[in-house]
């Protein structure tokens, strides 16, 4: 097994109040560390992609007291953040991503902070940067796009990188390429977001960060629309307030106070209807979204897969299994695997087994 100071790939992937980071050698994973920050460090910036500077210096600062050797990196690869929506891949971070990303041109997260500190790093070692799938990656399908109202278009924002890295996985325990494949991938965590890859593309999927779909831990999920509207010219609410009841304070934590779901399996398992109510409609709308999404494939299913920090659940899995695996076999991988994603994502460039995309926005 190599050591730290074997570590080609360095991975860095910025949250609201820590940084994670990861080195790996190849496909061995060497470190992988968790940095906190003071909220009052943070806040003395104006903007999340501000945080740049700052964050990089702490994590230069941590590897070196590692011992990592930085001569022996060949790729940095970060979180990639809000930029103008992409296909799926991996891309070098550019001047013109990095340009987008601190403007935030598709708002501003600590996300955009995983290519700007790729890039730096990078260019002091003379090395690669690179982003893999952000939560921005769009392959709908033209009529996926459309919403009913010329107003607005449906929209592809998801958890694209643990939901492609998913499905690569998958694609290796069928001994099938990803892009033979029909899948049906739902990512179950903060937000839940369900998605339809298709040979290789994510062709239809729910924008899990405005409350499309079903709702989640913490958002509401498409409520009526009728309903909705008249709530927001009732003025009883302000923009914010209407924004947090989608987005934070919308679905379980809502109904049941608490966006943690071993309390609310507690509270089911101790016979609280109201809870048991609202925990089995959840998982009814997640069925109900995979079940939406095969007739799009008509039917043509290769396997369903339950995915996120939800699907260690093993009685939320099994009611969400139960409803859908006549579809399709179900495979059940807890948790995330952002980290190893952002790590496979470089290295089958540095092999030569795919090629770095290049971001362009005209």
């Amino acid at each position: 097994m190599p050591d730290i100071s074997d570590a080609n790939i360095l991975v860095i992937n910025p949250g609201s109040t820590s940084t994670k980071i990861a080195l790996y050698y190849d496909e061995d994973e060497l470190l992988d560390e968790n940095i906190g920050h003071r909220i009052e460090d943070l806040s003395r910036f104006n903007k999340a992609s501000d945080q740049d500077l700052y964050r990089m210096e702490i994590i230069v600062r941590v590897l070196r007291e590692r011992g990592v050797n930085f001569s022996k990196i060949h790729a940095v690869v970060g979180r990639g953040g809000l930029i103008y929506p992409i296909e799926g891949g991996t891309y070098t971070v550019n001047d013109q991503m990095v340009a987008d990303l601190k403007r935030g041109v598709m708002g501003d997260h600590p996300s955009n902070c995983g290519g700007l500190i790729a890039y730096a790093i990078s260019k002091s070692l003379g090395c690669e940067a690179f982003i893999v799938d952000p939560v921005v990656v769009d392959e709908l399908e033209p009529y996926a796009r459309i919403s009913g109202m010329p107003l607005i278009k449906r929209k592809s924002i998801f958890h694209a990188l643990n939901q492609k890295a998913v499905a690569r996985d998958i694609a290796r325990k069928l001994n099938k390429k990803y892009d033979m494949l029909n899948l049906i991938i739902a990512h179950m965590g903060g937000g839940i977001t369900v998605g339809l890859h298709k040979s290789g593309r994510v062709v239809d999927v729910n924008n899990g960060l405005d409350g499309d779909g079903p709702f989640s831990a913490e958002r509401s999920g498409g409520v009526p629309v009728g309903d909705l509207i008249k709530a927001c010219f009732s003025g009883e609410y302000t923009l914010a307030e209407m924004k947090k009841l989608v987005k934070g304070h919308g679905g379980m934590v809502a109904y049941m106070g608490t966006q943690d779901m071993r309390i609310v399996e507690e509270q089911v398992q101790d016979g609280d209807e109201q809870a048991g109510l609202i925990y089995h409609a959840m998982a009814y709308q997640v069925s109900k979204e995979i079940g939406a999404l095969a007739t799009v494939a008509r039917g043509k299913i290769d396997a369903i897969a339950l995915t996120g920090g939800m699907a260690k659940s093993e009685r939320f899995v099994k009611l969400i299994k139960d409803s859908v695996e006549f579809i399709a076999p179900v495979h059940i991988v807890p948790g995330e695997q952002e980290m190893r994603a952002l790590a496979l994502g470089a290295l089958r460039v540095l092999r030569g087994e795919e090629q770095a995309k290049i971001y362009r926005h005209d």
